[in-house]
């Protein structure tokens, strides 16, 4: 379970905003909807390799120079 806690004078809207990042960032949303239902264990395989095919493509291209 994520937990944040306020900061001094802090608003309740920049509290959620933090509650939300760290959400994300625990990928909390993403693994409960993986559980919602049931993947046959062929789609789960052909997922996980699209997301490293994905992943090696990204990393392959060149960086922007700033």
């Amino acid at each position: 379970m994520s937990e944040v806690r306020a900061q001094g004078n802090e608003s309740f809207e920049s509290l959620l905003k933090r509650f939300t990042k760290k959400v994300q960032q625990d990928s909390i949303l993403s693994e409960i909807r993986k559980g919602e239902h049931y993947e046959k264990p062929s789609v789960k395989k052909k997922r996980k390799a699209a997301a490293k095919r994905r992943k090696s493509i990204r990393s392959s291209r060149p960086k922007p120079q700033r």
